[in-house]
């Protein structure tokens, strides 16, 4: 049974439930020490150390998986809140298909994986969606339970890791978001230096789309990963002329008109813009891709190797990368990892395709980690006493 059958859309809230499977194991993983549990009965070894999942979930049939699932009830995630990228359809799709019912505690992808590891083998939490950077650290401190789903082949390579540990569902491209009412949109980094006005960037040592802009501004001006310098330039020059806002660009500050541009991913750009211009129709605000160059980069679902209901977080990651979630993702304006054909509607949220050209980079997220550290050193010594 393949998961991409359409289902009823339901728009109500979500009543808890909970009734934790005890259906028998299909495989075990081998080599393991301890005595080995599965993780939907939520058992632990004797020695009290932590248990890895023993049901091989990439050997169970779909059908297996979602009978399973349907017995465990419910899904608890965290960091997929309704409001992100529009996981309010996704959730509200696999209550109305297979009753199983769900809750959300939002926080950030490092917080998850605290959760994931200090719950240890007593784990309330079944799937967390982290920044892409956040999933290789996961599967290297053990915290993850491996799923491929059945479109593991239409996965890009760069978008998952070889055993199913992370994979990516929707990825955003940096992009620069400004008040048609305050400024001539601009429309690269080299149009935001020669303007006059603030532009707010965000906390570069706290926010991954600060950092990934600062990348991006490197690449525009010469630099990449490998040479950073030109985006702390940018970021330098900013500073220097009193033009920049290391605040969020949140949406209430960019409604006030209290921001006049600002860099953030596409599908928060466009999400915010719509919304400002539903509630103020004379409100006017551009969104474009930096000409000059972007950075692409994605967000990754984990399942908690000891999940209380593994069988539903598997599912649940099924129903993300099947075909109505990728549109439903879509409709939240993230871009989808899989190649899916989108709704006439839904392709209109969207910039147009030419604006995602070669000059958007991936990221080599094996390195990111270390640049981004050495780039918190350099703003902390450099940035935060400019702004005084």
């Amino acid at each position: 049974m393949r998961i991409g059958a359409p289902v009823n859309k339901s728009m109500h809230g979500h009543a808890m439930g909970h009734s934790v499977s005890r259906r028998s194991f299909l495989a075990l993983v081998g080599g393991a020490a301890a005595v080995a549990v599965s993780a939907g009965l939520g058992l632990t070894g004797c020695d009290g150390e932590d248990a890895a999942a023993a049901v091989d979930y990439n050997s169970m049939s779909l059908d297996d998986i979602i009978a399973q699932a349907k017995e465990e009830g419910e899904i608890q995630s965290v960091g997929m809140p309704d409001t992100w990228a529009n996981w309010v359809e996704t959730w509200e799709d696999i209550e109305a298909e297979y009753g199983i019912t769900h809750a959300d505690q939002d926080m950030s992808s490092s917080e998850e994986l605290a959760m994931f590891r200090e719950e240890g083998t007593d784990g309330t939490k079944d799937i967390g969606d982290v920044g892409q950077s956040w999933g290789p650290t996961a599967e290297e401190q053990e915290l993850t339970l491996k799923y491929k789903t059945s479109y593991w082949d239409e996965i890009p390579d760069w978008a998952k890791d070889d055993d199913g540990d992370w994979i990516v569902g929707y990825y955003g491209t940096i992009s620069i978001m400004s008040n048609d009412d305050a400024v001539d949109a601009p429309t690269s980094f080299q149009d935001i230096l020669d303007g006059d006005y603030t532009v707010c960037v965000g906390d570069v040592t706290a926010a991954a789309v600060a950092q990934y802009a600062v990348l991006a501004a490197a690449y525009a001006f010469g630099g990449g990963i490998d040479d950073m310098q030109p985006g702390y330039d940018f970021l330098q020059q900013l500073a220097d002329q009193g033009r920049l806002d290391v605040s969020d660009a949140s949406l209430a500050r960019l409604e006030s008109g209290e921001i006049e541009v600002c860099l953030n991913w596409d599908y928060n750009s466009l999400n915010y813009r719509d919304q400002i211009q539903t509630n103020n129709p004379n409100a006017s605000f551009s969104v474009n891709i930096p000409s000059d160059a972007s950075i692409q980069s994605g967000y990754c679902t984990i399942i908690n190797k000891n999940a209380p209901h593994p069988a539903a977080a598997c599912l649940a990651r099924e129903y993300i990368l099947s075909d109505e979630g990728q549109i439903n993702l879509a409709r939240g304006y993230a871009t989808p990892i899989r190649d899916v054909e989108l709704p006439e509607d839904v392709a209109a949220l969207r910039l147009p395709d030419e604006q995602y050209g070669d000059h958007v980079q991936t990221v080599d997220e094996s390195v990111w980690s270390g640049v981004c550290q050495d780039m918190i050193t350099w703003y902390q010594e450099n940035i935060i006493p400019a702004l005084g």
